[in-house]
């Protein structure tokens, strides 16, 4: 599955936050979305999930077969953010959003869709049913937090979590939800080093292993180098420059925005 945008643009009054923005994010693929503050990368999370409506342009959701032809396609734009995240789209926020009271592995098991003790007449009708399908999701929880790495962790509550930790069960959550796109805001922001390692490594694992499309924002160029196979820079609400991170982090463009590389 990819996401690509074809001429989007959205403005704030007389203020332009995405101009003609065209983007293309492959499956296994992680690709890197950098730029000042200002730039448009934030508006152009919120439009690809819902959380704002573009003015005018496309934004499709590709599913591809298994020798890589394109099987369907869908607009995104105009959705409702439940229905883009139900196609597939999940997002990481830069202030990871867990829920305190609850433990990892609660945390993830919210994340699976269409659960029957959603719905009271058929926990009232079958209650059988309901509790056998809850110990299914909290086994998927439990080998999605060993995915991640954290199934040591598992019955801690999210609030005795570090926050590179938190980081991880979201994650954890959005792969319960079958996310095959992910957008990641700043994911190593406010994480501890000793934590930085773990979170690229899995970053790098979803793309290469999983075949997920990875979209990150990230203001780390370092980060940017060792895990992005393509770099998009933006700036005042347009693309810059596209390419791979040795052309796009050398580009003279970028000392005009990163004054101390």
């Amino acid at each position: 599955m990819r996401i690509e945008t074809e001429n989007v643009n959205k403005r704030f009054g007389g203020v332009v936050a995405l101009e003609d923005v065209s983007l293309e994010f492959p499956s296994a693929t992680v690709t890197a979305i950098i730029g000042p503050n200002g730039a448009g990368k934030t508006t152009l999370f919120n439009v690809l999930t819902g959380f704002l409506r573009p003015d005018s342009g496309s934004i499709h959701i590709i599913e591809e077969t298994c020798m890589g032809v394109d099987s369907s396609r869908v607009d995104l734009a105009g959705l409702a953010p439940y229905e883009i995240a139900r196609k597939g789209v999940g997002v990481l926020f830069q202030d990871v959003r867990v829920f305190d009271k609850l433990s990892a592995l609660e945390n993830v098991a919210v994340g699976v869709k269409d659960q029957a003790g959603e719905k009271p007449g058929i926990s009232l009708i079958s209650p059988g049913r309901v509790r056998r399908q809850e110990a299914q999701v909290l086994n998927r929880a439990g080998h999605l937090l060993e995915f991640v790495g954290l199934s040591a962790s598992a019955h801690l509550m999210a609030n005795q979590l570090s926050y590179g930790q938190q980081k991880l069960v979201a994650i954890a959550r959005l792969l319960a939800g079958n996310a095959r796109v992910l957008l990641l805001d700043e994911p190593t922001s406010g994480v501890h080093p000793s934590m930085i390692d773990k979170l690229l490594d899995l970053i790098q694992k979803l793309a290469d292993e999983d075949g997920r499309a990875v979209i990150m924002i990230e203001h780390n160029l370092e980060v940017v180098n060792r895990i992005g196979e393509w770099v998009y820079l933006m700036a005042n609400g347009r693309v810059e420059v596209f390419g791979q991170p040795n052309e796009v982090l050398h580009d003279r463009l970028l000392l005009g925005y990163f004054p101390t590389l």
